[in-house]
């Protein structure tokens, strides 16, 4: 891990929003822990030290948040970064996966070229919930011939029991 000035409580950066988007749900806010540079640099250099000599090949960012940490761990592992979308994002030929919610049904897509030569892949993303787009990422990286090696996450959500939809290494830095 890169070295820091000094360390920062991390949960400090994250806010809580209640009844957001709906009634009865408590968000978590990342956006003041983007904001500060010290925590945001602790925050990657803590997500991506698991993985920093696991020869990962790209880093995939899940939409949208994940875009945003995928970049510069993939920096810091030496990587090349690759996208999951929503769909109708990706401007080549793609393949998708839809995956049931709490609440109904989503679809995520990544180009079918994405992983030449079957890619080590680590997966980023902002929180992990209960687990359905983590587990259709991953699905949908193996379906484009990516092997996933592993997961970081900023914060899991470990009352919604998330973790147990995802088969391989699972980091996480926060946990609720």
């Amino acid at each position: 891990m890169a070295s820091l000035p000094h360390m920062v409580d991390l949960y400090k950066y994250i806010v809580d929003v209640p009844d957001f988007p709906e009634p009865g749900i408590v968000f978590k806010d990342i956006t003041p822990l983007l904001a500060s540079p010290e925590a945001f640099l602790q925050a990657v250099d803590e997500m991506a030290d698991p993985f920093t000599d696991s020869n990962v090949d790209i880093v995939v960012g899940i939409e949208s948040r994940g875009f945003l940490l995928a970049g510069s761990i993939a920096e810091r592992i030496g990587s090349g970064v690759g996208l999951v979308r929503k769909p109708g994002k990706l401007p080549r030929k793609t393949v998708s996966i839809t995956y049931d919610l709490e609440y109904g049904t989503d679809s995520l897509e990544i180009h079918e070229d994405a992983f030449p030569g079957g890619a080590s892949v680590l997966i980023v993303d902002d929180v992990l919930a209960t687990g359905g787009t983590l587990a259709a990422s991953s699905k949908l990286i193996e379906m484009a011939g990516g092997e996933v090696v592993g997961a970081t996450m900023l914060m899991e959500l470990t009352f919604l029991n998330g973790r147990s939809r995802f088969h391989g290494p699972l980091h996480a830095i926060l946990s609720y």
